[in-house]
């Protein structure tokens, strides 16, 4: 065995993560004693989960309450054609299994609450949010914040995306971005304005990316820092967010202490995904 216990198959594996100055073996072992949590496996939680499970992360949590549907195709990539009436978490289990057999994968086919979201993160390292809705985005965030738990947010709309990445107590939250969900019905859902696929797995796949780089330690997180990305004109930029000491969560006097299900105002699922 080698000094980090791995198989001669996980060294040849993980090879190209083991050679990297900032990874090595001891950061590969890290990852595969790692866990991560993706919540919705859709446009952008397909890509983050693929790109986990690749690189070794030892447990993968993936939840969502949806089923596979015909029109997810074009950007879901975790499912294919013939699962097409299955629930998402045991099409992205078979996939994710089949990738990488290192990985345990635990699925949860549920809708996350106010009353389940603290017993699902608990346990979980870091926390991917692939939602599409507002009343889920600020569940998550809100959540993260209490518990103290490492938040990666990703939004895409059109052909756009961003991105930002949430350390309670570093750094700005959701919440210190936009404050409360907007109205019913101002903004379009993904279903009503379109999306090009490619969009989410950029964006999916910068999620997984800055939850290995928290796992790992390495590198300079989005923390205080908004990603936007434009695809028509191939741009991305990055915007400062300072925190803000009046966020009703995680300023200096939170206004908000116990969880809020925004759904009943909203009328959304959770979780939905992009």
């Amino acid at each position: 065995m080698t000094p980090y216990d791995f198989t001669e198959d996980q060294i040849e594996r993980y090879s190209r993560h083991i050679i990297l100055p900032n990874v090595g073996g001891k950061g590969q072992r890290t990852l595969l004693r790692s866990k991560a949590l993706v919540l919705g496996a859709g446009g952008l939680g397909s890509p983050a989960a693929l790109y986990l499970t690749t690189a070794g992360v030892g447990t993968l949590g993936i939840v969502d309450c949806d089923t596979v549907e015909l029109s997810n195709l074009n950007r879901q990539i975790l499912h294919s054609t013939k699962e097409v009436g299955v629930n998402k978490t045991d099409s992205a289990k078979w996939k994710l299994k089949n990738l990488n057999p290192d990985v345990n994968v635990i699925n949860y086919h549920l809708r996350v609450h106010s009353s389940n979201i603290f017993d699902l993160i608990g346990g979980y390292d870091v926390v991917l949010d692939g939602t599409d809705n507002f009343p889920a985005r600020f569940l998550i965030n809100d959540a993260c914040v209490m518990a103290k738990k490492p938040l990666i947010h990703a939004g895409v709309f059109r052909f756009e995306g961003q991105a930002m990445t949430i350390l309670p107590g570093k750094g700005p939250c959701y919440r210190c971005v936009f404050s409360e969900p907007p109205p019913p019905g101002l903004v379009p859902s993904c279903q009503e304005a379109g999306i090009l696929g490619s969009i989410a797995g950029i964006l999916g796949a910068i999620q997984a990316t800055e939850a290995i780089k928290v796992l790992l330690g390495i590198g300079e997180p989005l923390v205080g820092r908004l990603f936007l990305f434009d695809a028509l004109e191939m741009q991305a930029r990055t915007i400062t967010i300072p925190r803000d000491t009046h966020c009703a969560v995680c300023g200096k006097h939170p206004t908000i202490t116990k969880l809020i299900d925004y759904e009943e105002t909203c009328e959304t699922d959770l979780v939905k995904n992009e």
